[in-house]
């Protein structure tokens, strides 16, 4: 593995303090992904970046800079990466699913908000993330308050632009939606120096599409009886999604859908026969945030579906590239954009249908609800949920966590007791 210390020296990281993560994160991912039987072949690729996820693509993300392109670091799957695209720009995931960065969000940020937010805060002031020192802006959005107050926080150092979202879902809301699209492309092209026109912006919808569609194929081999392929994995692989190249990243997840494809063909499933079918809801689970998964998937259980926003609501609905002019593919933009259900919605019946919808289509046994301490959206949606899955005769057991582990077996002693009211 190539010696990554100097570049991040130069993107000014605290070496001491990231030396500490580096130094945790191989022996998480060996206990939590390495210990799996039976994995699909083609897994190794996504293996192979997480060995190295602070120095592959941040390295490429530099050598893009050097050739003149500008790098958009983003947090929310609201965000269209289209846009971004259209102009030449890269866009990047960033950090926010460890309790390391969580101490150094909690210098500027209240302990009662919820560790995705803090976490992200802390990687980038503590400057052990090299994704938020890469990135030449950041582009956020208000689907919660604790998000709004992080934005100000962030945006001290790093140039910011947010995105104003919509808490409701009604013609002018669309319509309101799709000036904050246009507002991004105005940003964007004066950022990147680079026009965005309707030739472009069609050539970036279908790339983004391609990996959506590319994803999607591996969460149809997950309906099969037989399981061809862990949640854990799954959840991996739409993680580095966030952050990969999205041709790459369409490649890859096709080559490993025809492995899952044949696997299915074959009869090779990663769990003995009869295993209860889990499905995860709730808030995002940031990498490397594969807690949940490996307790269930420890326990008994088989993750075969996530409606989250690392599941499901990141790659379901393809953008209609039919249209030929700026102010109609904007108008596509914001309609497929605003097809995804997230808690910060108001009425929100339409992510209660998505979620009995999966639950059938999957076949799931049971429907583990998680949310992020202090995420109160999802707290307070979590009820609802709960209602809906019980009327609809599908057993559902809602916990709430965060990403230290001092909570681990307590949760798999939840879990084990589901699993066994499943059997």
């Amino acid at each position: 593995m190539a010696d990554r210390r100097p570049m991040w020296e130069n993107l000014g990281m605290d070496l001491e303090a990231h030396d500490q993560l580096c130094a945790v994160l191989p022996v998480a991912f060996g206990d939590i992904y390495l210990s799996q039987e039976n994995r699909p072949e083609n897994m190794a690729f996504y293996d192979m970046v997480v060995a190295d996820i602070h120095g592959i693509r941040p390295q490429e993300l530099l050598d893009a800079q050097a050739d003149g392109r500008k790098v958009f670091g983003t947090f929310c799957v609201y965000v269209p990466d289209e846009v971004i695209i259209a102009a030449d720009g890269i866009v990047t995931g960033l950090c926010g699913g460890s309790q390391f960065w969580v101490p150094e969000g909690e210098k500027v940020l209240p302990k009662s908000m919820c560790p995705l937010i803090k976490a992200s805060v802390g990687a980038r002031l503590g400057r052990t993330c090299p994704y938020f020192r890469v990135a030449d802006m950041y582009i956020g959005e208000t689907t919660c308050d604790g998000k709004k107050k992080a934005w100000e926080i962030l945006g001290e150092d790093v140039p910011m632009h947010v995105m104003d979202m919509p808490q409701m879902k009604r013609p002018r809301d669309h319509e309101k939606w799709v000036g904050e699209i246009e507002d991004l492309a105005g940003v964007v092209e004066e950022t990147t120096g680079n026009e965005i026109t309707p030739e472009s912006l069609s050539e970036a919808i279908r790339i983004v599409n391609e990996k959506r569609r590319a994803l999607s194929r591996i969460y149809e081999a997950r309906k099969s009886k037989t399981i061809p392929i862990s949640g854990k994995d799954a959840l991996l692989v739409v993680q580095i999604a966030f952050f990969d190249d999205p041709e790459r990243c369409a490649q890859m997840a096709d080559k490993l859908a025809d492995e899952l494809e044949q696997r299915i063909a074959d009869g090779v499933s990663v769990f003995p026969e009869g295993t209860k079918r889990i499905m995860i809801t709730g808030t995002p689970m940031a990498i490397p945030n594969w807690k949940m998964h490996h307790l269930v998937e420890t326990s008994g259980g088989a993750v075969v579906c996530e409606e989250s926003c690392t599941g499901t609501r990141y790659f379901e609905h393809q953008v209609d590239n039919s249209a030929d002019t700026l102010p109609e593919q904007y108008k596509a933009l914001a309609d497929r954009y605003l097809n995804i259900n997230c808690a910060c919605f108001t009425p929100n019946e339409t992510r209660i249908e998505d979620i009995i919808r999966l639950a059938k289509e999957y076949d799931v046994d049971g429907v583990i609800d998680v949310h992020l301490k202090f995420c109160t959206l999802y707290d307070t949606e979590s009820e609802s949920v709960q209602d809906a899955l019980k009327k609809a005769g599908i057993p559902v057991l809602a916990l709430e966590t965060d990403y230290d582990d001092s909570d681990a077996e307590q949760l798999r002693t939840r879990i084990e007791a589901f699993l066994e009211v499943l059997d």
